[in-house]
């Protein structure tokens, strides 16, 4: 497939070149349905007819919040070759929040996905200023017509194509390059969300770079559960479309290990988070199993490690570290890989930082991730390592055609075709994110002698002592996931402070295991008071505390009753934590720290 115009003629490309091939499998009962590229153009067009039968015209806005499942997909290119652009919501939004995406978007029909998602609409009816129609996926119409079932949508758009037979190529061959497919409401971790525009030649720029890259190819198969709200998800919608893969699409997190033994994908991506669980997970139950299973599992890390050490280097192992590698293969490595269906080529990594323990004990397992970079304001993917230049601690060198300059303090600064083409509505916030064509990313990065690029920090995030000390926080937060598999998230706080402190979550499902093996009881709340609880992350801290300069080291921490989740707002809906608004929430613990300080002087 070469260059394409929009989104919209990518798909019909694809369609032509390979009607027949696997595009979609989609969970129904216990087993799968399997889509072929004709089947998902078919209902492609019929959605995007039925949006044109409503009165949809080019440039419009249509809204999708739904959760990561094929009909997401489907109706996303439906809204692109209709000559619109999608307004992405999150199926976690509050009432507020749709609203505001709903209003500012202008968007001039809605899809929800159920009868609960279709309710925060009609609770602000009255206040949504644009909207003429509610498709409601899963449930049925309302009386007057204001909400449709997808079948009645399918249908007008059916009679609208059998009265326009050639409507849908000429609309097609129409959109422009310059024209938006998607407006993204970035989660943020403060204030209210900017509307990132990505037009369709930021897609088709992705599009073009991946294809060079190579690293996807036609013979593998994706297993897709990202939220496809969040631009990394639509990036791998992209993928899909441009490379041909089959992909299978369930964003139940639940399902996840159970629908990767069932379809054996050659590769998958995912936010670090799941990386770190897993991990967290695979040391815990070690822990739990004995002293020997425990052993065992060092010992295999260990040798894993070495060995990912030299194969990292281009060698190979002699024969005395291979022989034992075979054994803790066997024993441990084998079993790791055939959790996650036995097929595995490489995972992509993206949306925070990856810590580089996790990514060795992975490769030593045989299982390689990849970590990438990129913002919504990037269209997802500026910086990807590739299977065969891959630098652990990187998140690899720039995709072909995009630029990148450091500026004097190291912000990372990028250009190219993917960039938004600014914030809608936003010319103030346009202005401070893009000058002289440049986006100013908020990230602070270096680049190694190879040309790839490492992220060392946020700007923004960075964190000055009283003593003039500059802290990068998310470093150590990634010393002590890796060290400690009963963390959850971990802030660290310390701007115009005399030192560092921190707070935790716990990891639920591990710290409750250690519970049950140790014989303390107690919910969640009342562990995070439990002094052996304390005592497992002082260890933590202790050990990462060697490794740190003594105005990085954490004095004081605080094991927090609830985790961070999006629903209570101190999580991003792609998993990131809101580091302000954990500051806020929790400022009178965090001030706590340092009221003996504050005597003293």
């Amino acid at each position: 497939m070469g260059t394409h115009r929009s989104v919209a003629a990518m798909l019909r490309e694809r369609v032509k070149t390979t009607p027949d091939r696997d595009a979609f499998y989609s969970p129904h009962q216990d087993s799968w349905t399997t889509l072929s590229w004709s089947t998902v153009y078919e209902r492609v067009r019929e959605i995007a007819a039925g949006l044109r039968a409503l009165g949809v015209q080019d440039g419009d806005r249509v809204g999708l919040l739904c959760s990561t499942r094929v009909e997401w997909l489907l109706i996303d290119l439906a809204i692109n070759t209709a000559a619109a652009a999608t307004t992405t919501i999150y199926p976690s939004s509050t009432v507020p929040d749709v609203e505001f995406i709903t209003n500012d978007s202008g968007s001039v029909v809605v899809f929800a996905e159920n009868d609960h998602q279709v309710a925060k609409f009609q609770e602000s009816r009255s206040a949504l200023e644009h909207v003429r129609h509610i498709i409601n996926i899963d449930g049925g119409g309302s009386d007057d017509g204001w909400v449709l079932s997808l079948a009645e949508l399918t249908a007008q758009g059916c009679a609208h194509t059998a009265k326009n037979p050639d409507e849908a190529d000429e609309i097609i061959d129409r959109i422009e390059p310059e024209d938006l497919a998607t407006l993204i409401y970035t989660s943020g971790t403060t204030g209210r969300p900017k509307g990132v525009m990505l037009v369709n030649d930021c897609w088709s720029y992705i599009a073009e770079s991946l294809r060079e890259s190579d690293a996807m190819r036609e013979d593998d198969v994706q297993y897709l559960w990202l939220p496809l709200s969040h631009v990394f998800g639509k990036m791998l919608e992209i993928a899909v479309v441009s490379v041909g893969i089959p992909t299978a699409v369930d964003g139940r997190i639940p399902k996840i290990v159970d629908n990767l033994v069932d379809i054996q994908p050659t590769f998958m991506a995912a936010a670090p988070r799941i990386f770190e669980k897993v991990y967290n997970k695979i040391v815990s139950g070690a822990k739990e199993g004995g002293w020997l299973k425990y052993q065992v599992l060092k010992g295999a890390m260990e040798v894993g490690r070495e060995v990912s050490k030299i194969r990292q280097s281009g060698r190979e192992p002699g024969p005395i570290l291979s022989t034992r590698y075979a054994l803790f293969d066997s024993l441990v490595f084998s079993k790791i890989r055939a959790k996650f269906g036995g097929k595995i080529r490489f995972f992509i990594s993206g949306s925070a930082p990856l810590n580089r323990d996790i990514a060795e004990f992975f490769h030593a397992a045989g299982l390689l991730i990849l970590e990438g970079y990129g913002l919504t304001e990037s269209s997802a993917a500026s910086f990807v390592n590739l299977p065969e230049q891959n630098r652990f601690g990187t998140v690899g060198p720039p995709l072909p055609g995009t630029e990148i300059r450091l500026a004097d303090d190291g912000e990372i600064l990028l250009k190219g075709r993917g960039i938004m083409r600014g914030y809608f509505n936003r010319p103030d916030a346009t202005g401070e994110a893009l000058i002289d064509g440049w986006l100013h990313t908020g990230d602070i990065g270096e680049l190694d002698s190879a040309g790839h690029l490492r992220i060392t920090d946020r700007k923004k995030a960075l964190i000055k002592t009283s003593g003039g000390k500059y802290v990068a926080p998310s470093a150590i937060e990634g010393q002590l996931k890796a060290i400690c598999p009963y963390v959850s998230q971990v802030v660290v706080h310390g701007d115009r402070r005399n030192y560092c402190s921190a707070l935790i979550t716990m990891d639920e499902e591990t710290i409750l295991s250690w519970s049950k093996d140790n014989g303390v009881d107690g919910t969640y709340a009342d562990l995070s008071r439990d002094p052996r609880v304390i005592k497992l992350f002082q260890a933590g801290f202790d050990t990462v505390n060697e490794g740190l300069g003594s105005w990085e080291t954490i004095k004081k921490f605080h094991v927090l009753p609830v985790d961070f989740t999006p629903e209570n707002g101190l999580l991003t809906p792609s998993l990131k934590v809101k580091r302000k608004a954990v500051e806020t929430t929790y400022s009178e613990i965090l001030d706590g720290f340092y009221l003996d300080a504050l005597e003293s002087v």
